[in-house]
């Protein structure tokens, strides 16, 4: 009787803290997102500061050889290049993901990846000193890579781990970090600290040390108990990393929660992004995912930053002072980002994404009127500003990163790989686009760019509203089960159950034939 209520006591206790942040669910998830995510924002930003000091090396390093001083068109091709081999190594990062999380796992990917940065930061920390250029512009393609697996694989490792009603917050958790290392970059790239001539080979070579401590702590913590049950169909493994980040033994429910996963899309078998863009069971989630990926990256975030500058100036900052309000900017990115992690699992995926569009389509159709006006009325320079914080508000908790999330949260596991290699490269096209195109839509269309902008968030409000459905504390299958309705078509579940309790000869060869013409 006494082991009897013992064992009650023990069952209420673990029902109790289901779905609590465990310390091990912590420490993985801040050293995922330091060792990587904190990388690619870090990497976004900090060749802004130092860039007239790193031109200045170009062409003495190009007089030193030639005799010959550069050619301003060639410097400024050199530098294009410079800035846009960093998305265009994202794509190509991107496009790695899917064989790589599938043969080595999550975790695996991410220590793989972790060589690309440290070769990349030891290229750029010597450059200057092995007095070429060409190598500053290689090791952008490299980092870009870093960030382009990075930006993928961290998302879906920390989604694949977390508890149901955690997987918003914690899916927001590498954005944040991002933020953060954006913040990190324009510090240190202030003129007083590395933003100078002798600092910059540093500033470029210090992304290397969150690898090395990723490298050597991230091997400790265990891989992601889906990919361990249904890709490698190894269940005790699979049990034992579920136990260590719930923080006890009974992980039945989850574990069953798995299985179901894994018989559901049993007959699939693993999806290359060639069968997941034909599969009618994915469609409308297959296009979900690329709708707001474009939305993030095509909203204008990039031109707010480029015009950031110039509307601060325009209300009367120094321009030494510039660079100070920068760094202000990008605090306010890191709070508003950090605001999203304690709200998303209140309000839901839904209203934040709804709300972070609408803020920046209304901050883009004012912003246009401000700059417009600003040279005839005199408060409207100030009103530029209120746009400018209002938009990067709007981005950080909602456009910039629920899509991760939702892409995460919208596709099973055999599916999932595929489907973050698809958002991955949507989301690094757009960023390599947005970086060639926007100069010259400033210099043909001006201030009023900005509507193009406007239009298109307005346009991912409209598809969000109508199509994304809200996912907050749900199972994959459960979020499977809706989106099948507006696929039109039926999941297998209730029939294979039956198979498993009723096996005939031939059952697989029955099952496959009737999943096929159904779907």
């Amino acid at each position: 009787m006494k082991l009897k209520r013992e064992k009650q006591e023990s069952s209420d206790c673990n029902e109790g803290s289901k779905g609590k942040m465990t310390l091990l669910l912590a420490l993985v998830t801040l050293i995922s997102a330091f060792g990587s995510s904190f990388q690619y924002g870090y990497n976004v930003s900090v060749i802004n500061s130092p860039a007239l000091y790193m031109q200045d090396f170009y062409n003495r390093t190009y007089f030193d050889r030639s005799g010959v001083p550069m050619d301003s068109g060639f410097q400024t091709l050199l530098w294009s290049l410079t800035v846009s081999m960093y998305p265009l190594g994202g794509l190509f990062g991107s496009l790695m993901v899917w064989p790589l999380v599938n043969n080595c796992g999550r975790k695996g990917t991410l220590l793989i990846n972790n060589l690309f940065s440290i070769a990349a930061a030891i290229l750029m920390g010597t450059s200057e000193l092995a007095k070429t250029f060409e190598v500053i512009i290689l090791s952008r393609v490299i980092i870009g890579i870093y960030a382009g697996l990075a930006s993928n694989v961290v998302p879906m490792f920390l989604g694949e781990m977390s508890p149901k009603n955690l997987r918003g917050a914690i899916g927001i958790v590498p954005q944040l970090f991002i933020t953060l290392g954006i913040l990190v970059a324009q510090i240190l790239g202030l003129n007083s600290i590395l933003g100078n001539a002798e600092g910059w080979p540093v500033l470029l070579g210090l992304t290397g040390i969150p690898s090395l401590i990723q490298l050597l702590i991230l091997p400790f913590f265990p891989e992601s108990p889906r990919y361990l049950l249904i890709q490698k169909g190894n269940e005790e493994q699979a049990r034992q990393a579920l136990q260590k980040l719930r923080g006890w033994d009974d992980v039945d429910d989850e574990m069953e929660e798995i299985r179901q996963e894994d018989r559901s899309e049993k007959e699939e078998g693993h999806f290359s992004v060639l069968s997941l863009c034909t599969f009618r069971g994915l469609r409308w989630q297959l296009i979900s995912i690329v709708v707001m990926m474009m939305g993030q990256q095509l909203s204008g975030v990039n031109a707010v930053f480029y015009y950031a500058d110039r509307i601060f100036q325009s209300a009367g900052v120094d321009s030494n002072d510039v660079q100070y309000v920068t760094v202000s900017i990008g605090a306010i990115n890191v709070v508003m980002t950090l605001l999203a992690v304690f709200i998303v699992e209140s309000l839901g995926r839904r209203i934040l994404l709804l709300a972070g569009f609408g803020l920046c389509c209304v901050s883009c159709a004012v912003l246009t009127l401000a700059l417009n006006l600003q040279t005839t009325v005199s408060w409207m320079s100030y009103l530029s500003i209120v746009c400018v914080i209002v938009y990067i508000i709007g981005h950080a908790i909602g456009a910039s990163p629920i899509p991760f999330v939702m892409i995460t949260e919208m596709f099973l596991q055999s599916s999932r790989p595929a489907a973050f290699m698809v958002g991955g490269s949507v989301h690094w096209l757009c960023n390599f686009t947005v970086g060639l195109v926007f100069l010259y839509m400033e210099a043909g269309l001006g201030p009023y760019s900005f509507l193009i902008f406007c239009a298109i968030c307005l346009a991912t409000i409209v598809y969000i509203f109508f199509i994304v459905p809200e996912t907050k504390n749900k199972t994959f299958m459960e979020i499977n089960k809706i989106m099948a309705k507006r696929n039109k078509v039926e999941i297998q579940e209730d029939k294979e159950e039956f198979e498993d309790f009723h096996t005939v000869p031939g059952g697989q060869a029955e099952k496959k034939e009737i999943s096929s013409s159904e779907l």
